[in-house]
């Protein structure tokens, strides 16, 4: 974590003072926002290592940031701080391309250790990234360069985050079986990072649309009622 730079944003002092000084003995440099707006002018030209956001804040909130931080970059992981009555925009905000969320009043250890996993996984993407051979698999449309995280369908990209790769990843790796949703938040949240199986849902739904957009008849990831997911040939 030494170096890594954190955008924190949440309009409460508390949190942006406790958060921030956990992370800062982490040694991570951490920039504070008491708004979305304020957030978005400073990172917008110079996106951090990683972003935290409230939900629930005034002028920008954190969907509508999390929404312009994606058009920019699918790489940056998000980790979103909710309240517990607000489980539709948690999970709006896993559909927006959001990495993990944790619920107030959380853990300062386990928000700590959820963003040590993000940015080991960031950390492995981009070495792999600089690496000069590619380790390509290709499963007939769909291709996946299993180095630098990146996906395509008959060509077209797919704008995966880093999450969404790993599901997928685990899905396509024995096409035709079945994963559990255990299996794919093992998968994608490695280093016990806590998640709900409605988690894996939401980036399954929001993977669905992505596809969807590069051939709107995809029906290559299927749901096995009562068991989970699977991966299978195209339609």
């Amino acid at each position: 974590m030494d170096g890594s730079r954190i955008a924190l944003v949440d309009d409460e002092p508390g949190i942006r003072e406790t958060v921030g000084l956990a992370l800062r003995q982490q040694g991570c440099t951490v920039a504070v926002y008491a708004d979305g707006a304020s957030a978005w002018e400073a990172i917008a030209d110079d996106l951090p290592d990683l972003l935290i956001a409230d939900i629930l804040m005034p002028r920008v909130d954190g969907l509508e940031l999390c929404r312009r931080v994606r058009t920019v970059s699918d790489e940056v992981p998000i980790i979103f701080l909710t309240s517990r009555d607000e489980e539709f925009d948690r999970v709006l905000g896993l559909e927006l391309g959001a990495d993990d969320y944790l619920c107030k009043p959380f853990s300062i250890r386990e928000l700590v250790a959820r963003v040590k996993v993000l940015l080991r996984r960031l950390a492995l993407l981009r070495r792999r990234g600089d690496a000069a051979d590619e380790e390509l698999a290709d499963l007939g449309p769909l291709r996946l360069d299993l180095r630098r995280y990146q996906a395509s369908w008959n060509g077209s990209a797919l704008p995966l985050t880093v999450t969404e790769f790993l599901i997928l990843r685990a899905l396509t790796r024995y096409p035709g079986h079945v994963k559990s949703r255990a299996q794919l938040m093992e998968a994608a949240y490695p280093h016990d990072a806590y998640v709900s199986e409605r988690t894996i849902d939401s980036h399954i739904k929001r993977m669905r649309r992505k596809f969807e957009d590069a051939e709107p008849s995809f029906a290559a990831i299927e749901t096995v009622h009562g068991l989970g997911y699977r991966y299978g040939p195209a339609g």
